[in-house]
């Protein structure tokens, strides 16, 4: 049988930390899709029309080792609001989360429009500047010159564009269970979102 648990969230609010944890908690296999859009924003980067860059996305193209530079993520962001790329990712996704066994999807549309039944719904999210703090750690951690007052202005222009897009946007599913990282650390958000997902498989009859 198949185990859906869609997390959702603006960028550096800690969902891919989480899913990894519950993937391998639960041997669940993890999608982030938001590695989906960073291709197509690459591709978009180099040349090619997001669209064809969608029709054509192959599991080797998550691969790639420039998908978490700033340039690749502002990209992403942007083809994330056309509607036809938006649809071209939609079959991949949905039969990811279908998979025997169970899978684990993070991103911003998860639990709202790819898997609107998923049997498991977060939404992950912190304050623009604590998630700024911590973009902005990462980023000069590996080498990139940059400002938190830069990286800040970045998140707010990803928010949004993210929230006030017509197709998908972002925003927690009515059913979702909210985790604020703000105040949280790593351990803690992590040990309460298996928490909750126990719960769910318990109330599934789904072995924990």
């Amino acid at each position: 049988m198949s185990f859906t648990i869609a997390i959702d969230g603006p960028a550096a609010a800690g969902k891919g930390t989480i899913s990894r944890a519950i993937s391998t908690h639960f041997n669940l296999a993890h999608l982030d899709t938001g590695l989906l859009y960073r291709v197509i924003g690459a591709k978009m980067l180099a040349g090619e029309a997001p669209l064809a860059a969608a029709q054509t996305l192959t599991a080797t193209d998550l691969e790639r080792s420039d998908l978490r530079s700033a340039g690749v993520a502002q990209a992403a962001s942007k083809v994330a609001v056309l509607p036809e790329v938006r649809a071209a990712l939609t079959d991949f996704q949905r039969a990811f989360a279908q998979r025997a066994g169970g899978a684990v999807l993070d991103g911003r549309d998860i639990g709202t429009v790819i898997c609107p039944e998923a049997e498991v719904k977060l939404f992950v999210t912190a304050s623009a500047e604590v998630r700024a703090k911590r973009r902005f750690l990462e980023l000069t951690q590996k080498g990139t010159v940059t400002t938190l007052e830069e990286v800040l202005a970045d998140v707010r222009q990803r928010d949004e564009r993210d929230m006030n897009r017509i197709e998908a946007p972002l925003k927690p599913a009515d059913d979702a269970v909210r985790i604020d990282t703000s105040e949280l650390n790593v351990e803690d958000a992590i040990r309460y979102a298996i928490s909750v997902v126990v719960e769910k498989r318990k109330s599934a009859n789904v072995l924990t």
